[in-house]
């Protein structure tokens, strides 16, 4: 099977009494870890659903969302099942609490009794959300799960009203009198998705003499029209985020602000925060300065067009494009040596797909897909991280109070426990003691089995600590970087805003350090907290549209890999980035889990189902209640393979090397340039724009 095979995992003689002894005592100690893991989790779980904190901007508590049927002389909500979280039994609604609410709708009601054990609730509906079945409503039910709300209170919209649509001359040639630097004659562009519309950030880029580069980045001066103290700031700090739902998107600010004045729109003054770096070709940042400005977007350039233009030159693009042209292959140079620098010092890469879900005009779902990704994506990402790195070493230089994105070291238990299950599939060095980042890439790419390594990137993702907020510089150990911030979004994160005011705020000369020490970590908190909400908020809307998507496909056969494994099955992901569960009792023989090499092995049969392993499957139910899709394994599955062990399942008898199950092994990667497996198709990173929400991520 390749170099790294183990003979003792390939032994076939199952019937050896110590074998089998050795069999029966893990048996018993999976069952005894079973029952402590099961006790730990039940020990911490909410008593009841007052002990659970409130959500989301609107900050709900004690709300749960189901379906209202009729119960006696008043009805009964039975919660939403896909909620599980705020579900603690069926919640009885008398009838002087109906409120003239229609039974067999979705309601949403309020726990009268919140202290109360499971299946003792009592509520009042306090809204109807209508037929569960309609598209809109199960957005819905996921606004109100996680205190979302699409409209903005009447307070902060009189505060906006007075805003004008344009800067007019007389406005511009003010703020240049006052300070602010003219760049509206530099060449100047924004690239984003076909269908953003609240443009954030410019680039313009300027090859040196020395062969060095002068990178402009220039991001909305938000800050400029979102004052601390208004109704409109305190609204931003609620909300702390934009949400990016499938079907639409929650946004921080009125669009009259995201989607107008602060967006940077081609052919348009507007009001900018400058950062402009002096960049070697090592891709070491030397010099910089930040500072208010103005530009003129010259061009609102898409990814997939640059992308066309640096691939598949055209020869009309001189004459449409002009100086565009060369400075997008500047910014291809910049980029592959910026990306060279981040890859030496062992920034973290991580490989796998995010799902993207394409609505027709109705809002039903034409087609579920990898989120697509082109170098271009890189390119932008590139220049953002180095804006938000020199932002932040220069204000930490300062010891000036300030929000920085941090990403604290691993926990060592949890690495030690990933490294197990990645020497499994070929991962050769040891992660012990203080792990640096470039530890962990060394480690990885020792990996030669490109099918199961996307598959690694989330279980290594998941045994890392999450990134955060924090008022403290404390490092962002998945880029490797001692300083980083965000920077560049202001339009749509809380925190890129605030930052934006204190820089402002230095530059003038103010003194107002106490004031902002008082007020960033409160900032962090809320931002950090409204992000993890954001997210859940983000995946429930996509698991709605993609079981919707999936519903008529029962039946159905599609070849997939196994992208995770628990106590009780396996989940398989297909090309097209769903992902369904496989249960382990839907199989012939009976299966358990070896933890420590993240396998579930047939006790009988000895069939063996490892992560990245391809699988033939079908689709066996999908319940869009619960936002579930069930697979089975196609009936050769346990058939062929019996009695065989090792990373790709396969036993030490006749090799089945490229069979229709079997993830190839490779003798190793020169480097993770991108993912070679057939089902990674998006690179998740972290910083700059990289990820879901649009390609304005979180990491």
């Amino acid at each position: 099977m390749g170099r790294y095979t183990n003979s003792r995992e390939h032994n076939r003689d199952f019937g050896k009494k110590k074998s089998r002894s050795a069999m029966n005592m893990s048996a018993t100690q999976r069952r005894r870890n079973i029952e402590i893991k099961a006790k730990e989790v039940e020990e911490s779980r909410p008593q009841c659903i007052d002990d659970l904190g409130a959500r989301g901007p609107l900050k709900v508590k004690n709300q749960v969302i189901g379906i209202l049927r009729a119960h006696g002389k008043g009805g009964i909500v039975l919660p939403d099942p896909a909620f599980k979280e705020t579900d603690f039994g069926a919640v009885v609604i008398e009838k002087n609490h109906l409120n003239g609410a229609p039974f067999d709708m979705a309601v949403v009601c309020e726990i009268l009794n919140p202290t109360a054990g499971k299946g003792e609730l009592y509520g009042t509906v306090k809204e109807v959300l209508g037929d569960i079945g309609n598209n809109d409503v199960r957005m819905l039910t996921v606004l109100r799960q996680y205190g979302l709300s699409q409209t903005f209170p009447d307070a902060v919209l009189k505060e906006v009203e007075p805003v004008a649509a344009s800067l007019d001359e007389a406005e511009v040639n003010k703020a240049i009198a006052a300070g602010r630097k003219d760049l509206r004659n530099l060449l100047t562009i924004t690239i984003d998705g076909e269908d953003a519309k609240d443009l954030d950030d410019a680039i313009s880029l300027e090859e040196l003499p020395n062969g060095n580069f002068r990178l402009y980045v220039h991001i909305a001066d938000v800050s400029n029209y979102v004052r601390e103290g208004t109704a409109l700031d305190a609204e931003a700090f609620s909300r702390a985020t934009s949400v990016y739902l499938v079907d639409r998107v929650i946004p921080m600010l009125p669009p009259k602000l995201s989607n107008g004045i602060c967006s940077l729109n081609p052919d348009a003054d507007r009001f900018t925060m400058t950062c402009e770096m002096l960049v070697d070709r090592e891709g070491s940042t030397y010099d910089g300065k930040i500072y208010e400005s103005v530009i003129h977007s010259n061009a609102r350039m898409s990814y997939n067009e640059c992308y066309r233009i640096l691939t598949e030159p055209a020869d009309t693009d001189e004459k449409e494009y002009g100086p565009i042209v060369p400075m997008l292959s500047k910014m291809k140079v910049l980029a592959e040596i910026l990306k060279s620098m981040r890859e030496r010092r062992g920034a973290l890469r991580f490989e796998f797909p995010e799902t993207k879900v394409i609505l027709n005009d109705d809002q039903t779902v034409k087609e579920v897909m990898p989120e697509p990704h082109n170098f271009v994506h890189g390119v932008i990402e590139s220049f953002m991280i180095c804006a938000n790195e020199f932002v932040a070493k220069t204000y930490c230089a300062m010891s000036y109070p300030f929000v920085y994105r941090v990403h604290e070291d691993p926990d060592p238990i949890k690495i030690a426990r990933f490294a197990s299950v990645a020497k499994y599939h070929g991962a050769m060095g040891r992660l012990s003691g203080k792990i640096q980042p470039a530890d962990i890439v060394r480690f990885m790419d020792t990996i030669g089995d490109d099918d199961a390594l996307p598959v690694l990137d989330q279980l290594l993702l998941r045994s890392m600590a999450k990134a955060r907020y924090s008022s403290e510089c404390l490092g962002h150990f998945g880029l490797a970087s001692k300083y980083y911030c965000h920077f560049t979004s202001p339009i749509r994160r809380y925190p890129d805003l605030m930052i934006h005011r204190i820089i402002k705020s230095q530059l003038h000369g103010e003194n107002k350090r106490s004031h902002f020490q008082g007020i960033v970590t409160a900032a962090a908190d809320q931002s950090s907290e409204m992000e993890r909400n954001a997210v859940d908020a983000e995946r429930a809307s996509v698991d709605i549209k993609v079981c919707e998507y999936m519903a008529d496909k029962v039946g159905e056969h599609y070849e997939g890999v196994v992208s995770s494994i628990i106590e009780n099955g396996c989940f398989v992901m297909l090309e097209s980035s769903v992902e369904g569960f496989v249960p382990f009792r839907t199989l012939s023989d009976h299966y358990y889990f070896d933890e420590q090499k993240y396998r579930a092995v047939g006790a009988r049969g000895g069939a063996v189902i490892n992560i990245g392993q391809h699988m033939g499957v079908i689709v066996e139910n999908v319940d869009t209640e619960l936002n579930r899709i069930d697979f089975t394994f196609e009936d050769e599955f346990e058939h062929n393979n019996s009695r065989r062990s090792g990373p790709s399942g396969y036993g030490s008898g006749k090799s089945s090397r490229g069979g229709k199950y079997s993830p190839v092994s490779k003798p190793g990667r020169k480097g993770r340039t991108g993912a070679s497996g057939k089902f990674s198709h998006a690179k998740k990173s972290f910083g700059g724009r990289s990820g879901r929400s649009g390609g304005r991520g979180r990491k």
